[in-house]
């Protein structure tokens, strides 16, 4: 007979003290380094340079270094260099050891939370540099300061020895060298364009900062660390960037909208210092529909706002809806302008800096200081209504495509009640030539939206119709790109893709409601296939962006060929496949033509497909659909900012703009010809 519980007594047996893991030094950041960093992927990976770099803009804002160089080096090692003060390397009286050692090895140690080492800083989490020494195979600082240059090295966060001063030296500045730990990353790959992209930014938000970054990964010689900007004085035919700016946020906007028609010449500016707290705006309206609000809180960029973005907004609503009454753009019987319509067209850039900052998590991505808010509103407030008042045309036209986007939000929001209701009373017949599967649960649904009703037709008999739908398109769909949410809803087939996903659109969206957890385009592997596949992207990323940031975004990869040899039948993807394929089946006598051998060969066949169509549904099943063989490329943003300018490049207005890229990228273009 089995024997009773005890109730009373406590379920002990396997938890005791010696359970319990006490983690020490930089341990848990080992354990758990998503914790410090956010992730271990590609953004953890670029966040240690960022940490590092943010340290010596940091002495940058404080009038304490004037020049950044910052070096990608081989074997995946980065080198960043500062002409600021350079870390203390005296014995620290509470620990025993030299400042630089506690800096490097504990959590929550720097000049950032007291006393009078900073005024302003981004890293007020203290834990950037530490943690980027624990996260790192190999670490090594070399201080230039009083006199000396000094020098310490760590191994998985560890120091090999003590501090050890080389050598005399008139220079200041720290030299921070690392190698990231491939144990702990899912990829070592730097991306040049990401690093690129982000320093320039801070370039913008420190004026009068020079910031040189240098791709050396093919580098072969050796450092010399008694020179701070050691690769500054080499001519080494590498890529090479140096970005320096006088205008602040005044030319990061003028910058961002010089392919785009101005609704205004001046550029609104203002920097005001109340209660310690320093805020930063500027600001300028294009012909646009779309909003770009950058936010930065001590250089930090908070891409989901804060209490900085919240006073902002309140300022610019309260001020423009006064301005338009009293000037009769809004006439008594008028609606107030809502926040949307406000921003409407608007390129604008939030900065404050608090000697008290509070960020909403460790990778800073929301300003969480409610004193923020309320300094924000007050300076904004004051300085836009100055700039109306000096500004009469300026005004005028600002407020009157408010006074558009007020009207286009009404016709948006009867289009989208339309599109709701018919989504609603449709649920069992569901919009154009849907193909719905029979699962209910959105993380087993896949929807395909391919090119066509005879590709329609070929997944639809192909696929697995327990998880997969179809959705065919006519035609090419409209290009969003500087259109109303009133005007996009009046295409047909953007209203069914709509009512399909589930989940609204605009003001309505909610990414709760979305019915499947797998949107994958499948266009055909053509010109008008890949414009297709970027109108589609396009509207994704303009009116779904939530979708494309929680990973439910995918393409196809169908096969570019079947080759045929005697009975065996193999597909590819990529000419370079095709090619390995074709050399180990066809005996070229030293021809280079491939193609020509393999029409030679008796037993060896080639084809082509251009589209999804040309394939029966049993190939397209097993190279596009079948989850055990297919290959999908999930769509991913690296970076907002650039990806908003590639959007409004190749699908906006500017022609010369468009053709500029083209000859620009043209090189590293796959054209299928």
């Amino acid at each position: 007979m089995p024997k009773k519980k005890d109730k009373n007594k406590a379920p002990t047996a396997g938890y005791a003290a010696a359970d319990i893991e006490v983690l020490e030094g930089l341990d848990p950041v080992r354990k758990r380094p998503g914790m410090y960093i956010g992730t271990t992927g590609i953004d953890g990976l670029h966040h240690l340079i960022t940490e590092v770099f943010d340290n010596s803009r940091d002495e940058a804002m404080a009038d304490h270094a004037d020049h950044i160089e910052v070096v990608l080096l081989p074997d995946n090692k980065v080198r960043i260099a500062d002409n600021g003060r350079g870390i203390p390397v005296d014995e620290h009286k509470d620990v025993g050891v030299s400042a630089l050692e506690v800096i490097m090895t504990t959590l929550h140690a720097g000049g950032k939370f007291g006393g009078d080492g900073y005024k302003v800083s981004g890293g007020l989490h203290g834990v950037g540099i530490s943690v980027v020494n624990a996260l790192s195979t190999w670490a090594k600082v070399v201080v230039h300061r009083d006199g000396g240059e000094y020098m310490q090295e760590y191994e998985i966060g560890v120091r090999q020895d003590d501090v050890k001063k080389l050598r005399k030296s008139d220079k200041t500045g720290t030299i921070v060298s690392f190698e990231p730990d491939e144990s702990i990353f899912e990829t070592l790959d730097f991306k040049w364009d990401r690093i690129i992209s982000y320093l320039r930014q801070q370039a913008y938000l420190v004026p009068e900062l020079r910031v040189h970054i240098i791709d050396a990964r093919d580098y072969e010689e050796k450092i010399d660390d008694s020179k701070v900007f050691y690769f500054d004085e080499l001519e080494l035919e590498v890529p090479s960037q140096t970005y320096y700016f006088e205008g602040g946020l005044k030319s990061l906007v003028r910058d961002y909208n010089q392919n785009y028609e101005h609704l205004h010449q001046t550029i609104f500016h203002e920097k005001k210092e109340v209660d310690d707290i320093e805020v930063e705006i500027s600001f300028q309206y294009v012909d646009e529909v779309s909003t770009r609000l950058m936010a930065f809180a001590n250089n930090i960029y908070t891409k989901e706002g804060g209490t900085h973005i919240t006073g902002f907004k309140s300022a610019l609503t309260r001020t423009l809806n006064t301005y338009a009454r009293d000037e009769g753009v809004l006439k008594e019987k008028d609606d107030n302008f809502a926040g949307d319509d406000a921003l409407e067209g608007m390129t604008a850039v939030v900065s404050v800096k608090l000697p008290e900052v509070q960020f909403e998590g460790q990778t800073k991505a929301k300003l969480g200081s409610p004193e923020a808010r309320s300094v924000v509103e007050k300076v904004f407030n004051d300085a836009l209504a100055r700039f109306f008042e000096e500004n009469p045309s300026d005004a005028k036209a600002i407020a009157t495509k408010a006074q558009l986007a007020l009207r286009a939000r009404k016709a948006a929001k009867a289009a989208k009640d339309n599109v709701i209701r018919k989504g609603a009373l449709d649920n069992v017949t569901l919009p154009g030539k849907l193909s719905d599967c029979q699962t209910k649960k959105a993380h087993e649904s896949e929807l395909f939206v391919v090119e066509g009703d005879s590709a329609g037709g070929t997944a639809k008999t192909g696929r697995d119709r327990r998880t997969q739908a179809i959705l065919p398109l006519r035609g090419k769909i409209l290009n969003v790109e500087r259109k109303r949410l009133d005007r996009i809803l009046k295409s047909e087939t953007i209203r069914n893709l709509v009512i399909a996903l589930g989940t609204g659109i605009g003001d309505t969206f909610d990414i709760e409601d979305l019915r499947y957890h797998k949107i994958i385009i499948a266009t055909d592997a053509d010109v008008d296939g890949a414009h297709i596949r970027t109108l589609l992207l396009t509207l994704l990323y303009r009116y779904f962006e939530p979708l494309i940031n929680a990973g439910f975004v995918y393409i196809a990869q169908p096969p570019l060929y079947k080759i045929t040899h005697g009975k065996k039948e193999k597909f590819v993807y990529t000419e370079d496949e095709k090619a390995e394929y074709l050399k180990s089946l066809v005996d070229t006598d030293g021809d280079d033509d491939l193609e020509e051998a393999a029409k030679s060969a008796s037993n060896v066949s080639l084809q082509r497909y251009k589209g999804l169509g040309e394939m029966n549904a049993e190939e397209l099943w097993e190279t596009t659909m079948n989850r055990e063989t297919r290959t999908l490329k999930r769509v991913e943003v690296d970076d907002a900012q650039a990806a908003d300018r590639v959007f409004d490049t190749l699908m906006g207005k500017d022609v010369s703009a468009r053709k500029s890229f083209i000859q620009s990228n043209a090189k590293i273009a796959t054209v299928d010809i």
